[in-house]
């Protein structure tokens, strides 16, 4: 069984890993121990600052500390930053293109008993629509170790958006290449792509072991960075496949799903069938279980991908 390890433990491990840098500085609205950036303050409390739960002004200092050439993480829950702080960061953060990465994590319905109010379903199509934004998804600790490191290479506002529960480690540190803007394609397959991002990329694999059995061919690809989207390997895979499913920890309402399909249906329109939150708010419970009611599952993904085959084959 695959090791589980949280990719918000993984930021964490990240920023400390690579906090030597100088310029990087990491800011927190009192959640460090949830966040993990607790383990850089360890390592560098000279540059570590508990802002305390005052999220628009935590990401209105990020800005000032960026613009004096620092590259500053800002870490708290995905729903405070991406809804609390949205102004700050459209208008301090991403008008003037500085360089702030927000650590945004508990994101999803996998937040669990915390329920609906910390359940961050709608961050994506938020964040993907500001100008200047990179928006980050990884899928497991080795892709985040890997976004973190992209991130501060990259000269402009990140999104990384971290879970809150353990979810399997799907690549090998040895051989693993992250590129910010291009997906992974883990597995070939011919008769329908699975397109999935975050912790939907384990459900994604096991689903393509399940179409196996039934005779149906997928290839699947883990979709890190939602924006800017990998176009190419979305049409390359449309034109090869004929049918695309996208799996996703969010509302199908503007995020992977809708990035998707806007590329599709501009460029080389197939079925598209969309695995996400319907337009509801999440609930309390335990995570496993709530997943299940959402339907974020394998077993989900597999009818949505028999039924992208069929439509595609009327």
């Amino acid at each position: 069984m695959a090791q589980k390890i949280a990719t918000r433990e993984a930021y964490g491990n990240a920023l400390a890993e690579f906090g030597a840098d100088e310029r990087i500085v990491v800011l927190d609205a009192d959640l460090s121990k949830s966040t993990k950036t607790e383990t850089f303050k360890k390592k560098y409390p000279e540059r570590f600052f508990n802002m305390g739960i005052a999220e628009g002004n935590m990401m209105a200092v990020a800005a000032g500390m960026a613009s004096c050439g620092k590259i500053v993480f800002a870490s708290t829950f995905s729903v405070f930053a991406s809804q609390r702080a949205c102004e700050q960061i459209r208008n301090s953060i991403c008008y003037p293109n500085l360089n702030v990465k927000i650590g945004a994590s508990h994101a999803g319905i996998s937040v669990g008993e915390d329920g609906a109010s910390h359940q961050a379903i709608e961050d994506i199509a938020i964040m993907r629509s500001i100008p200047n934004m990179t928006v980050i998804c990884p899928a497991d600790a080795v892709s985040t170790r890997h976004a973190v490191k992209a991130a501060i290479e990259h000269d402009g506002p990140v999104f990384l958006r971290l879970g809150r529960l353990a979810v399997p480690v799907i690549y090998d540190e040895s051989n693993f290449h992250f590129e910010l803007g291009k997906g992974i394609t883990i597995s070939e397959g011919k008769d329908v792509t699975i397109i999935a991002t975050g912790l939907m990329v384990s459900m994604a694999i096991e689903a393509g072991k399940m179409l196996e059995e039934k005779g149906i061919s997928a290839r699947i690809i883990d979709m890190h960075t939602i924006k800017p989207i990998d176009k190419e390997l979305i049409i390359n895979s449309a034109k090869e496949t004929g049918a695309i499913v996208t799996a996703e920890e969010h509302t199908v309402m503007g995020g992977l799903g809708s990035a998707v399909a806007e590329v599709l249906s501009e460029n080389y329109p197939v079925p598209v069938k969309m695995v996400g939150i319907m337009d509801e708010f999440g609930k309390s419970g335990k995570p496993d279980a709530l997943l299940k009611m959402y339907g974020l599952t394998a077993e989900n993904i597999v009818e949505k991908a028999q039924a992208a085959i069929a439509m595609k084959n009327r």
